[in-house]
């Protein structure tokens, strides 16, 4: 910046006009710039963040980084280390809630609601999505109309998922609830005919006996008369109940991550039954058809249980700086699954830049919300006590508790 001449002395012409060619003297270069307004990038930073966990999040990308700024939303566990009583949700999220799944190798099992009885042909061994392999995973070429069942009844206490892929004209797709499930409990076998409970009433029928109840639809009212394509997703998880459906295409559906997890995130439930539902009973459930084009396959089948603990933590693997870093920022963003979490009290961010050997504890305040539940806070310009370029970021919960406080770490975006 140039210095400007002035001369305060015999600048007014006797005629009363100003004179710029009599300015002399100076006025420093720190007089000027202390009156300009100071440069902040810290709202470029945290909209870049924002804009990179938006685009990470609606392209289901995993980790990724540049050379100032680090991004991941939980896509897989590739930018994770050091879980202590933390797990990642395959809904895509961290929290002290950890699920323990086991994949189930039961097959299809069931009947038909025509008499005489009708058998379907087409029936083989399958290996669905989750890499199990059943025995009768999978039957072609049903017959009329026919009432099929997962050969697992599920106890009242049990989380279940259960992931279908079925085509044909008229599909249908329902369960079996009741802690009375006695008549059920011994699921008939494809080969004998397809009867479940016993050998005079079919899936169908059986709704109405002792306690049972059930649902049994179409994923639209009226749907048919086309050779549709659709995954179906039977869930319960703490005792809530999801029966969703994503497809429903005469074209191509492919089964793989993308469409598996976007069943997983569908908010189109199964017509007749239309949403979430709280079941705490056991369930059996059904699979059915009404045409002579219609297949079935199981692509998922597991239980699991959910532990919540009140603290823990988790860390990303570290990413290699261009150069020193002696400060760091981050944005996050996070859900209030249950109550209401305390940003630095019950979710805590430090950072590091010596691969995790010394972390600096952040002050952590609150951005605009993400989206319709999903929040944001952030962190610029962090002090980190131990230079380096081996960069970390730390997160801990703290008094988590089922129902009552839930905070689920949706993405984290670190900038240095």
């Amino acid at each position: 910046m140039g210095i400007i001449k002035r001369n305060f002395a015999n600048n007014i012409l006797s005629s009363g006009t100003f004179d710029a060619t009599k300015l002399t003297g100076d006025i420093p270069a720190g007089n000027l710039s202390a009156n300009a307004p100071a440069f902040d990038d810290n709202k470029i930073v945290n909209d870049l963040s924002t804009l990179g966990l938006r685009v990470h999040t609606q392209e289901n990308l995993v980790a990724s980084n540049t050379n100032s700024q680090y991004v991941d939303v939980f896509q897989d566990t590739s930018g994770i280390t050091n879980l202590t009583n933390v797990g990642r949700n395959s809904n895509e999220y961290m929290a002290s809630e950890i699920s323990t799944l086991a994949n189930h190798s039961e097959g299809i099992h069931g009947g038909n609601d025509q008499t005489p009885a009708q058998t379907a042909s087409g029936t083989s061994s399958y290996t669905g999505y989750d890499g199990v392999t059943r025995a009768n995973g999978q039957i072609g070429n049903t017959a009329g109309y026919n009432a099929f069942c997962v050969g697992k009844l599920f106890s009242s206490d049990e989380d279940f998922e259960l992931i279908a892929y079925i085509t044909g004209d008229y599909q249908g797709v329902g369960f079996v609830y009741g802690n009375d499930m006695t008549n059920l409990s011994s699921i008939g076998t494809f080969a004998n005919g397809g009867y479940v409970g016993n050998t005079t009433n079919t899936a169908w029928s059986s709704l109405s006996q002792g306690t049972h109840n059930g649902q049994y639809h179409s994923p639209l009212d009226g749907d048919g008369s086309s050779n549709y394509k659709n995954l179906y997703r039977w869930s319960r998880i703490n005792n809530s109940f999801k029966l969703q459906y994503y497809g429903r295409t005469t074209g191509t559906l492919n089964v793989d991550a993308t469409s598996i997890a976007a069943v997983r995130a569908s908010t189109d439930y199964v017509e007749n039954i239309g949403g979430v539902q709280t079941r705490s009973e056991k369930m059996l459930l059904l699979l059915g058809e009404a045409g002579d084009t219609n297949s079935f396959r199981i692509e998922v089948l597991n239980t699991g249980s959910v532990t919540f603990n009140a603290t823990g933590s988790f860390e990303n693997n570290a990413i290699t700086a261009p150069s020193t870093v002696s400060s760091m920022g981050a944005v996050i963003t996070y859900q209030d699954n249950a109550g209401t979490n305390a940003l630095n009290t019950d979710i805590v961010l430090q950072l590091s830049a010596d691969n995790g050997s010394n972390y600096t504890t952040a002050t952590l305040t609150a951005l605009p919300d993400f989206s319709s539940g999903i929040k944001m806070c952030k962190v610029n310009d962090l002090a980190i006590g131990t230079p380096g370029t081996q960069l970390k970021y730390k997160i801990l919960f703290a008094n988590q508790s089922s129902g009552v406080k839930e905070a689920r770490i949706r993405g984290v975006s670190l900038n240095y």
